[in-house]
């Protein structure tokens, strides 16, 4: 069986290598393959439910089978996506532990690229307790490695859906954070002679914040600006038109992007289910009212699950497809976009200005600090008190509550606070890392009183040492923490050093309850962020 697999990857190798697909690239706002034709992406969603579709996943535990691991199951697939005249696929999650090269070959010798989102159900910027951490990083930076060996893979999403509404406009600090690490660690590789590969957002259509999203992803310093936007909509419903749609005020919109700019879902069922889509929207988005502006889009989805969003019925290892696959294909069969070559095409359009703070967006220009291991590695060697080796993680959230309930300086390394933009340097680091972090400042408030490193033996006292290698580092961190304290200074926070000692070792006796808005300071923030990516809900 292995001999016959490898035989398989062997000759799916060399037929890919006989028609290699050109790589894409972008310039101004479109997309062209490498010899400087026109690439409009006529693409369709390809995973089976992982967080995509209207209003993404919110649930962490939400299992995915990577769509890209079985050559099986892309023996079955692929020739359908190349009958229904796709040549891009995206992905919502896959494994970068698992080998893709088969399937991967598969696609290429279809004409198909890909289009990969970084995260996965369980590890993933959180709307709702947004991070930017040395595991997140680390798990985006493994996707890069996997996937961005191959030609046909056009790039990847930082985020799906993060921000969604008002509520919770800062989630777009950390996947803009993300961002702009994810293009720096790609742009490295380039300089080692590899190849472009885009990074991009796929926003919801809400709209209060459309807008203030759309500016946020593509403003400042362009190293940190999306390389192309994803949009996901779904108002072109049933028998609608250009103009009841809303498409021509998307079009009038983003007629001034910088970047690229594509439907990263579209297909709205709310006419007939799945089998009523007609794909008007798909003529109507790859006609001249459009094609000026926007670079085609990806139907939501291949595989037909309860949502009832899909062109192919799978029931054990047969897949059938469906009377709105059939009305799909004849629709792109038809589509003839109109082009221009790379050479004669000469960008006009220029960064938007970032959007100013409001009560519908909270996040300032500045971003959260890039993960570094290193960093937290040193900051924990380095620290004077640490938690206990038996102290189960999931207790550190009573003592962030205490600590900083009581002491705001020593808690201002974690700090974040996105319309301000000021970030504590070890708000990157794992729950463990940053409650060292805490404990220790703390510790030192308290002129490393006997009692202010015990917490009833949660804690205990330790000596730390800094190499040589971290001095540089931590210094820039210390700085880094005291612009923060300044930042988050409240009312309170005065006359917690002088008090706090006396309860230092009950923490058991503090609640919650009290502690969730003090003055300048959300203390449940600290609490949740400090958990981190895997303590509740996320989105892809």
């Amino acid at each position: 069986m292995g001999f016959l697999r490898s035989a398989m990857a062997a000759s799916l190798l060399l037929a890919s290598n006989a028609v290699a697909l050109e790589p894409i690239v972008m310039k101004g706002t479109k997309f062209f393959t490498k010899s400087g034709e026109q690439f409009f992406i006529k693409g369709v969603a390809y995973q089976q439910e992982a967080g995509g579709g209207p209003g993404g996943s919110t649930d962490s535990k939400n299992k995915y089978v990577d769509p890209l691991a079985d050559a099986e199951v892309c023996q079955r697939d692929v020739p359908l996506l190349e009958k229904l005249g796709v040549n891009t696929i995206r992905t919502y999650a896959i494994d970068p532990k698992v080998d893709h090269s088969e399937c991967m070959a598969l696609l290429e010798k279809a004409g198909i690229y890909v289009v990969a989102d970084l995260g996965e159900p369980a590890l993933s910027i959180n709307r709702d307790s947004p991070a930017w951490n040395v595991e997140l990083f680390d798990r985006y930076k493994a996707v890069i490695d996997n996937l961005g060996q191959y030609d046909n893979v056009i790039g990847f999403f930082s985020g799906n859906e993060v921000t969604n509404n008002a509520t919770n406009t800062d989630a777009s600090a950390y996947v803009k954070a993300a961002t702009r690490d994810t293009k720096k660690y790609i742009a490295d590789k380039i300089s080692d002679g590899g190849r472009w590969m885009g990074v991009g957002y796929a926003a919801n259509d809400d709209a209060e914040i459309r807008v203030n999203m759309a500016q946020f992803f593509n403003c400042g310093n362009q190293d940190e600006a999306i390389d192309f936007w994803g949009y996901n909509i779904y108002s072109w419903c049933g028998k609608s038109t250009f103009t009841e749609s809303g498409y021509d005020v998307q079009v009038e919109f983003f007629s001034n992007y910088s970047v690229p700019v594509f439907f990263a879902e579209y297909g709205c069922n709310t006419v007939g289910g799945a089998e009523g889509r007609l794909w008007d929207d798909t003529t109507a988005l790859y006609s001249n009212q459009m094609t000026g502006v926007f670079s085609g889009g990806i139907v939501y989805m291949f595989h037909q699950e309860e949502n009832d969003y899909g062109l192919v019925k799978v029931k054990g290892d047969t897949a059938t497809t469906m009377k709105n696959y059939k009305a799909l294909q004849s629709k792109l069969a038809d589509v003839k976009p109109s082009s221009t070559a790379m050479d004669s095409y000469n960008p006009t359009n220029s960064p938007a200005a970032c959007p100013a703070i409001s009560k519908n967006w909270k996040v300032a220009e500045a971003l959260p600090p890039t993960p570094d291991s290193d960093l937290c590695n040193c900051m924990y060697k380095s620290v004077s008190c640490v938690p206990a080796d038996d102290l189960s993680e999931k207790d550190y959230g009573e003592i962030f509550g205490y600590i900083c309930a009581n002491d705001e300086a020593a808690c201002a390394g974690i700090k974040h606070d996105t319309e301000a933009g000021v970030y504590g340097p070890y708000g990157m680091c794992n729950p463990k890392e940053q409650l060292a972090h805490i404990l220790s400042a703390y510790y030192k408030n308290q002129n490393s009183a006997s009692d202010a490193c015990d917490f009833n033996g949660a804690a205990k006292v330790v000596s730390g040492t800094t190499d040589s290698s971290c001095q540089s580092a931590l210094s820039k961190a210390e700085s880094a923490v005291a612009l923060a304290a300044t930042a988050t200074a409240g009312s309170g926070s005065s006359s917690s050093t002088s008090s706090s000692s006396d309860n230092a070792a009950a923490p058991a006796s503090v609640r919650f309850t009290p502690l969730m808005a003090m003055g300048d300071v959300a203390i449940s923030l600290y609490v949740l962020v400090a958990m981190g990516v895997g303590a509740g809900m996320v989105m892809l």
